[in-house]
């Protein structure tokens, strides 16, 4: 049976994620979607309660979707869910996992690994962060949790875009992608966004569909010339001219790239890769690429969160394809030059 795609869904305190939820949750869409929640507010939903006890409460809604309350292990929540989903008990084709607005979505993302039952039904489609644009830059400068957020996500939604000015909102998006510059941003209205913009994205598997987004590197180009360029790197305060808005915010977590036109020895990079993940990998929020190696003819894809690191073979290079290799690191305080002297050597 084919695995159940979950999409965890994240955003700091009145972001919008609840607002979403229950447009997801009442649209009639046609998907059979089980929404976990931590606090599920009662309003809005006048539908016979299922199940319900002293650790979980299911809400079926009109339209085919059903709402699981959780107050203890997420584990715990899945394995029953699935086991009721095996049983013709419960019928659903997504998941839709809501943290609370101040969690680390990390730990969530992990459990799809680190759990072998939960890895045996489910896998994670993609994170997807609501950022609130009237207060996210203060959230940003005060909270932690709000940086982590906007750095796991494989998906931004914009929300409240109509409370500030033109500027404030670029200035927004300018900083938000220093900190995630691989997750496409876009807008949502009260909740109002295509299901397409939400499941199904793939944004967080490793599959052929894989590819990174060429807008990052050549954002990241713009910022600097190349990464050999290393008085200057992702939290400078030199004040260029295509660049002045970020001198004003320094924050803790933030993304470089990698590429090189020279393929990996696979041995070498296998062992700087599993340095880099014993050292920093607590601080290694998110972490991806598409990589050329040495002697083979397929593109090898890997990505990681934490100290949890996979890989898996793409597609095969184009008769006609510029071979190289793209990587992208989201992290708290990563030392950019070390990874990239490391990464270097491991050329061929």
């Amino acid at each position: 049976m084919a695995l159940i795609p979950t999409t965890i869904l994240t955003g700091f305190l009145g972001a919008g994620k609840t607002t979403l939820l229950n447009r997801i949750l009442q649209e009639p869409h046609g998907f059979k979607i089980a929404v976990i929640e931590n606090e599920f507010g009662q309003e809005n939903i006048d539908n016979e309660i299922l199940v319900q006890d002293g650790t979980e409460q299911i809400v079926e809604m009109n339209n085919g979707c059903i709402c699981c309350t959780v107050r203890g292990d997420l584990i715990v929540a899945l394995t029953a869910l699935a086991q009721r989903r095996h049983a013709g008990e419960l019928q659903f084709d997504h998941v839709v996992i809501e943290t609370t607005g101040l969690a680390n979505p990390g730990p969530v993302a992990q459990t799809f690994f680190i759990d072998e039952e939960v890895a045996a039904d489910y896998l994670v489609d993609a994170i997807i962060t609501v950022v609130d644009a009237k207060h996210a830059m203060h959230q940003l400068d005060t909270y932690e949790e709000a940086q982590r957020q906007i750095g796991f996500a494989d998906k931004l939604l914009l929300s409240k875009t109509d409370l500030v000015s033109a500027d404030e909102l670029e200035i927004l998006t300018e900083r938000i992608k220093r900190i995630n510059p691989r997750a496409p941003v876009s807008d949502t209205d009260f909740g109002r966004v295509a299901i397409a913009e939400v499941l199904d994205l793939r944004g967080f598997n490793l599959n052929d569909k894989l590819e990174i987004d060429p807008d990052f590197i050549a954002a990241e180009e713009h910022a600097h010339d190349d990464h050999h360029d290393h008085a200057c790197d992702t939290h400078c305060t030199h004040d260029h001219h295509h660049d002045h808005h970020h001198s004003h915010h320094s924050d803790n977590i933030a993304a470089f790239v990698f590429k090189s036109e020279r393929p990996f020895n696979t041995e070498k990079l296998d062992e700087f890769l599993g340095s880099i993940v014993q050292v920093f990998g607590p601080r290694m929020l998110r972490y991806k690429g598409v990589l050329w190696m040495d002697g083979a003819d397929r593109k090898v894809v890997f990505q990681g969160v934490h100290q949890i690191m996979g890989s898996d073979i793409g597609g095969k290079w184009g008769e006609n394809e510029s071979r190289s290799s793209k990587m992208v690191f989201i992290g708290q305080n990563l030392p950019k030059e070390t990874f990239i002297l490391g990464l270097e050597q491991c050329l061929v």
